[in-house]
């Protein structure tokens, strides 16, 4: 006889040693959205209005709901994989890497390693190329100089100032000024929709070209993912179904909303005699803003929110390839131990971020392409393809309907993305 596990039910509980008693420690489905739209909310807006522009604010609006969906699905198809592990596992913590070698294969876990890690270090390429561009411009205005700093001034400054906070501050202290620094990623991009939706010029929400919309899906796959988390939010909800699903929802929805009002005001608040002349080149309009080409306090708030949702990112990535490195070679975390791994990690992005300092764009735009699409598409798919043929009739746990139809479209979009860039880089 064959048993069935209901889904909607806490597969298992969080105790914690208290003195001499065992307490249950449930996480919180409040806790967990945050968690997803923290972790959401990053760097990867930043993007968005430079790759969007060309297309315009309606069509931009349905790819990224679109996108939104995509993530979606392979959300909750990552999370399926992982109660199924746990429950055939018989363990409560297990990353994305242990879930592929245990299902699919070593080789491909290899893979997924290196997914990602390119994506960890890409994303730190592109954060110390534009938090230290910005940080050489604000020292530019207050010295009174113009353009007269070398690039390597505000990259190595960026990555000592925040670096140096990690490797010498403790984790409550970093934790500390990680949630300062959000308080004021919150307050200033209030300020900035605000500000800039008096800036708005009406013409700009005619703009249509739909034709413009491929090259913006690898960013926006960047700014809407969340997936390296799923492991940690299932963990601290105790494998219940039915709090990970409305976490997972409200906690991308909340983001969604956010990227599609910061969308909407940032195309419409530039000017169309700014964008006109510029040709085939990259226009980013937070550039032109953060210039004063709607006004010195617009610049100036611009400024402040891009440079601290830089470092609460830079901060996060920092820490997950600390935690990937321990895991793959672990070694006593003593202080004057850390500096070679901080090398490790800080030393590649920071020399290539300053020998090319334009490279922010593309830095997102590959990391979409090549690491959001293997571990937000093509891996979750995958492995619940496996799980599902494996433990058929075991268990009733299918959180995405479609079945294999579903599996094959997020598959295939996945690699429509990365045969278009590939296409692209061929020059063809």
């Amino acid at each position: 006889m064959k048993t069935v596990l209901k889904p909607d039910s806490r597969l298992f509980s969080n105790l914690e040693l208290d003195g001499d008693k065992l307490s249950h420690q449930p996480g919180s489905v409040l806790g967990s959205t945050a968690l997803i739209a923290g972790t959401t909310v990053g760097a990867g807006i930043l993007a968005l209005p430079a790759v969007t522009l060309p297309s315009g604010v309606v069509p931009s609006t349905a790819l990224l709901i679109a996108v939104w969906l995509y993530a979606l699905v392979s959300a909750l198809l990552l999370v399926e994989v992982t109660l199924n592990t746990m429950r055939f596992g018989g363990s409560s913590s297990n990353g994305l890497l242990v879930m592929v070698e245990s299902t699919l294969s070593k080789p491909i876990a290899r893979i997924t390693g290196g997914a990602y890690l390119f994506y960890h270090y890409t994303l730190l390429v592109a954060y110390i190329a534009q938090g230290g561009e910005i940080l050489g411009s604000a020292v530019e205005k207050v010295a009174g100089v113009q353009n007269d700093l070398p690039v390597w001034v505000g990259t190595t400054t960026f990555t000592l100032l925040f670096g140096g906070i990690m490797y010498l501050g403790r984790e409550k202290l970093v934790e500390k000024l990680n949630s300062a620094f959000v308080a004021i990623v919150i307050v200033s991009f209030i300020g900035l929709l605000l500000l800039a939706g008096t800036h708005i010029h009406p013409s700009q929400f005619s703009v249509q070209n739909w034709s413009a919309l491929p090259p913006a899906v690898s960013v926006m796959f960047v700014a809407l993912f969340f997936h390296n988390i799923i492991p940690v939010v299932t963990v601290q909800l105790e494998g219940d179904v039915r709090k990970i699903r409305s976490s997972i929802i409200i906690g991308s929805v909340i983001p969604l909303i956010m990227f599609l009002a910061w969308n909407a005001v940032i195309l419409g608040s530039v000017s169309p005699d700014t964008i006109q002349g510029i040709g085939g080149a990259v226009f980013d309009p937070l550039q032109a803003l953060r210039n004063g080409g709607a006004g010195e306090l617009l610049g100036v708030l611009v400024s402040v929110f891009s440079e601290f949702a830089i470092a609460t990112s830079f901060i996060g990535f920092v820490y997950g390839l600390l935690d990937f490195f321990k895991d793959i070679s672990p070694a006593p975390n003593q202080l004057s131990r850390r500096l070679p791994l901080f090398s490790l990690i800080l030393f590649p992005p920071l020399s290539l971020s300053t020998l090319n300092p334009g490279i922010f764009l593309t830095a997102l735009d590959y990391a979409g392409t090549f690491s959001s699409s293997i571990l937000a598409g093509i891996i979750p798919a995958l492995i619940c393809w496996k799980q599902r043929q494996l433990y058929s009739g075991r268990i009733e746990q299918t959180l995405v309907p479609g079945g294999k139809l579903t599996l094959v479209v997020m598959i295939g979009v996945a690699l429509a993305v990365i045969g278009r860039q590939i296409w692209s880089m061929c020059g063809m």
